[in-house]
């Protein structure tokens, strides 16, 4: 077990220092990717690792079917490779290898083979990304069983969560978000013992609804939570952090004690994550006092320009509406004229 220690970090640097680790202590790993040894990553989130590891980090062509094929063959073959897909959205050329190969390679083999490898990607809206470099993608891995996916959000998460996915046995997608990585520093705590993958974990505790989200849309929920305080709606905040597998018991003893229920997220609404949390929390049998409400993004491809990507994505506004709603049972009408009717 390595020493303990706390350091001031940021969430760059808590990533470094999670790769760092599984370098130094997992001889079998590997991390390569795009620009990640060399240059230190396009973020520099890998500075200094080539370094200090050799030539176990080392750079690729432009070629993420490559590079996912390549983590799947060392992987099989005895190695846990950490790679990196410099945005989610580039991933899409390399389904194949992450659906028909690394997911199934264990179920195939009868067990004999089997693919611990780590996807690191991030996602997500920033000035001037576009269309193409910019959407919220985790509800196509995590449909995929046999593949675990985690968002982490706090910088001791980008540490901890990253660690976990390094050392699970089966193929771990880590989704970070670049609008995180160069933020301020907060107190890590480094070296403790590595977390088993799968739990939530509570951010604000509240009384009056509980909200579930994840990734960095959850600064956005936590501070409309603490408008909503102002009007006297306490709003209990869950981070999922593990999309898949998804806590559904830490999420069911929100609900059950708030009996309300508010998912938000940064992907589209359709077909997003939040609607497998209703389901599943509905399926459950939990009374509810009010009907469950999803806010996502809407169903309009993200715009370069900055001022009509904040209209697409849920602003604060938007989200405290939706908290006004499921907290007094407002109308949807009612939220539409309090959010406006493009929201």
């Amino acid at each position: 077990m390595p020493e303990i220690i706390e350091k001031n970090l940021t969430f760059a640097e808590s990533v470094n220092e999670a790769l760092a680790r599984a370098l130094g202590e997992r001889p079998e790993t590997l991390l390569f990717g795009e620009d990640v040894a060399i240059p230190g990553g396009v973020f520099g989130v890998t500075k200094g690792l080539r370094k200090r590891f050799g030539d176990r980090v080392f750079d690729t062509p432009i070629s993420e079917s490559a590079i996912l094929g390549g983590a799947v063959g060392s992987a099989m073959f005895g190695r846990r490779p950490i790679v990196e897909i410099m945005w989610a959205d580039f991933a899409l050329v390399a389904f194949d290898q992450v659906v028909n190969q690394a997911a199934n390679v264990r179920y195939i083999s009868r067990g004999a083979l089997s693919a611990p490898l780590t996807i690191r990607t991030q996602q997500g809206n920033a000035p001037g990304a576009c269309a193409q470099h910019s959407q919220s993608l985790e509800a196509l891995f995590a449909h995929i069983p046999g593949v675990r996916v985690c968002m982490p959000t706090t910088n001791q998460d980008a540490y901890d969560l990253l660690l976990s996915a390094i050392w699970a046995d089966d193929p771990t997608v880590v989704i970070e978000n670049r609008t995180l990585y160069h933020g301020a520093k907060q107190l890590v705590r480094l070296g403790g013992p590595v977390q088993s993958i799968g739990a939530s974990q509570q951010r604000r505790p509240g009384t009056d609804l509980t909200i579930v989200t994840w990734g960095a849309m959850q600064h956005r929920v936590l501070a409309a939570a603490e408008r909503a305080a102002g009007e006297g709606i306490s709003t209990e905040v869950i981070d999922a952090r593990w999309i898949r597998p998804l806590d559904l018991d830490g999420i069911l003893a929100s609900v059950e004690r708030t009996r309300r229920l508010l998912v938000v997220h940064e992907a589209h609404t359709t077909g997003g994550v939040g609607a497998e949390v209703v389901s599943r929390v509905l399926e459950s049998g939990v009374p509810l006092a009010s009907p469950p409400v999803r806010l996502g993004a809407l169903e309009s491809r993200i715009p370069a320009a900055v001022h009509l990507a904040e209209r697409v994505l849920p602003g604060e506004d938007d989200i405290l509406a939706a908290i006004r709603r499921v907290a007094h049972d407002v109308p949807t009408g009612r939220v539409e004229a309090l959010t406006g009717a493009a929201r």
